[in-house]
Parts: structure tokens; C-alpha cells; sequence
């Protein structure tokens, strides 16, 4: 017993040795990123593995092979990379998890979406956890910034920019299993995108659904300002918390995560009043499950819920089944369901 007991607590004090240093993962996949090293292994489909000094040759003319292979050793443990050895040589090609950071033929990855979890601003806010639950009144980005993490972006192109792209690259494949598995896009001819930002939702849906004869980009002015022209689109500048335009169906994604209560539902409200009776808000956010538990899909989740704490809203979350069903009744709406078309977002059908 005694054996038992200590064998357990060799294990503890592993465990939290992991978690102290955790940080490392998330530091190294953003330097692994900044050095493009997807691209440079994957090479157009090859996938040939590849030693840290071949890989240097690609992606820099100097640089330090050793601490690049620390990196991608560790990575591996990860998923991230296959290490392939032959004798003292190591090599390492990309798994399916390595592949999510290959620049696609559209110029899309996850890559930005890296990228912009890890700009300086956002990483001041991360010491200041702790003060979500002192002080919830006021987000951790806001004590290290000065103020709110959207207000900060539209006055730094740069930035606005690479959340524009982060997001396109993690929408187009969910939208993919949005159209591939759900079909309540059919028979409206009218549909409004609610925080569409440079319109790719919109432009994928109409493409799968020419019944929808006029979509509308619904954003922030800054934002549709410099959205590109999309067949059958119109780009809308507003305030969703003022009022939303009219339309058979109303669609976001990933907008309610990052609000309070009453403020989802004063969005919610205005999507009632902007909707026929019949007509739907359909909403594509990440739902938590009832019970905690260790699967990536939890994890992932439960990890998404205090980045959005942390950055945008320290009383925003992500939110149960039960809890969105909740807020539908609050806004007015009578009918409700949820359809699990995707690994991390949930397709969220209020009717009126």
C-alpha cells in the first residue's frame, strides 16, 4: 500500500510538473508557426520527413538546428509532428494535426488563428487570470490594455487583420460541415450573417444554396468597410444591439460566446424582431457538456471558455445546451434545437 502510495504521488508531482510548464506548448507551436514550418515539411503533398537543419534550409538562411529540433521533439509528443529516426538522425513530417497549418490553395490554415491567440497584447492579459474572479467587472485584457479586446482591434489594422484571417481559416472548414450536415437553409431567400466580418459564410452558403436570393453581411461599419464584393451580398454596417435587419433567417457564428447574459439576449431579442413568426435564428457556437471530463473535445472547450474569459468578456462563456435553451425562451423564442454537425461547434436553431 505503502509502494501504491508513493507510486501515485511520483505521478502528482509529474503531473503538475507538466501543467507548470505547460506554456511551452502553445510558445513552441506559435515559434513553429512564425518559422512556417509546415509548409516548408508538407512542400506541395510531399510530406517527406525531414532533419531541423534540411527544414532551416527552407525557411531561413541562418538559424540554430538543435533548438529547432527541441522544439519539434517536444511538439511531437503532441501530435503535431511524426519523428522519424535512423540512427542518431532524427526527421519529422507533419500528422493530420501538423497538416491544419498548411497554407491551402486559398491562402487558409490555422496559422493565423495561432498566431493571433499569441500577440503581445493578448499575452499581457494571461498574468491577470486570477483578476476575473476578484473583479469580473472588468476582463483581464482590459487591465493590461486599457481597454475592451474588440475597441483595441479596430485601432490596430494589423491586428484587425489577422483576426480576420484567423477566423476565415477556422470558418470555411466548419461552414463545410455546416452545409454538408444541416439544411436549414432551405427555403430562405432572405438571410442575414450577424458578425459575417469579411463575408466567406455568406458567400459558402449562397454557393450551396441559390435559393437564398439576398444575403446580408451584418457588421460593424470598420469592418464591412473593407469586406470584398460578393455576388448577391450586400454589406450592412450597424450595431447588433440596436436593431438587426429584417430577414427570413438570421445566422452567427461564434457571437454569443462572447457576451454576458443579458447582453445575449438583448442580441437575441433583436433577432426576434427582425424574424417573420416561422422564421429562425440559427446560431453556431461552442456548447459545453454537462459533465467534465479529459477528451480533447472537452478540453478544448472547457480551454475556449477562459480564453474568452480572459480576453473578451470576463462574464462571456461558452454555454451548455441547457443554458442557450434557456436564453432562446428569455428572447421570445418558442421552438429550439441543437444539431452536432462539428468536433467543436454546435449549430443552435431558435424559432419563433
Amino acid at each position: 500500500m505503502e509502494n501504491e502510495n508513493a507510486v501515485k504521488r511520483n505521478q502528482a508531482r509529474l503531473a503538475i510538473m507538466e501543467l507548470a510548464n505547460m506554456i511551452s506548448v502553445p510558445m513552441s507551436l506559435n515559434a513553429i508557426v512564425r518559422l512556417n514550418v509546415a509548409d516548408a515539411i508538407w512542400q506541395g503533398g510531399s510530406n517527406s520527413p525531414l532533419s531541423a537543419s534540411q527544414i532551416l534550409t527552407r525557411v531561413a538562411n541562418h538559424g540554430d538546428p538543435e533548438n529547432l529540433q527541441r522544439i519539434l521533439r517536444m511538439l511531437t509528443t503532441y501530435g503535431v509532428f511524426a519523428e522519424h529516426r535512423s540512427g542518431s538522425e532524427r526527421k519529422y513530417s507533419l500528422t493530420e494535426i501538423g497538416k491544419t497549418l498548411v497554407t491551402d490553395g486559398e491562402g487558409l490554415s490555422y496559422a493565423p488563428y495561432v498566431l493571433q491567440h499569441h500577440q503581445d497584447e493578448l499575452m499581457r492579459a494571461w498574468p491577470l487570470v486570477h483578476e476575473a474572479v476578484v473583479d469580473p467587472e472588468s476582463e483581464p485584457f482590459v487591465k493590461a490594455n486599457g481597454e475592451a479586446a474588440y475597441a483595441y482591434y479596430g485601432k490596430k489594422p494589423e491586428m484587425n487583420g489577422l483576426m480576420q484571417k484567423a477566423m476565415s481559416g477556422v470558418s470555411v472548414p466548419v461552414i463545410k460541415a455546416l452545409l454538408d450536415g444541416y439544411d436549414g437553409f432551405d427555403g430562405v431567400e432572405r438571410l442575414v450573417d450577424v458578425g459575417g466580418s469579411a463575408g466567406d459564410c455568406l458567400r459558402m452558403i449562397l454557393q450551396k444554396h441559390p435559393n437564398v436570393k439576398e444575403g446580408i453581411n451584418f457588421d460593424l461599419p470598420e469592418v464591412v468597410a473593407k469586406a470584398p464584393n460578393i455576388p448577391g451580398v450586400t454589406h450592412i454596417g450597424g450595431d447588433m444591439f440596436k436593431s438587426i435587419p429584417t430577414a427570413d433567417a438570421i445566422f452567427m457564428k461564434w457571437i454569443l460566446t462572447t457576451w454576458t447574459d443579458d447582453e445575449c439576449k438583448l442580441i437575441m431579442e433583436n433577432c426576434n424582431k427582425a424574424l417573420p413568426v416561422g422564421g429562425k435564428l440559427i446560431a453556431c457556437e461552442p456548447v459545453l457538456p454537462e459533465e467534465s471530463d479529459d477528451s480533447h473535445r472537452t478540453r478544448a472547450l472547457l480551454e475556449g471558455d477562459i480564453f474568452v474569459m480572459t480576453i473578451y468578456r470576463a462574464k462571456g462563456k461558452h454555454r451548455t445546451e441547457k443554458e442557450f435553451r434557456q436564453l432562446g425562451h428569455s428572447a421570445g423564442f418558442t421552438h429550439f434545437q441543437a444539431f452536432y454537425i462539428d468536433y467543436f461547434y454546435t449549430i443552435l436553431e431558435f424559432r419563433k
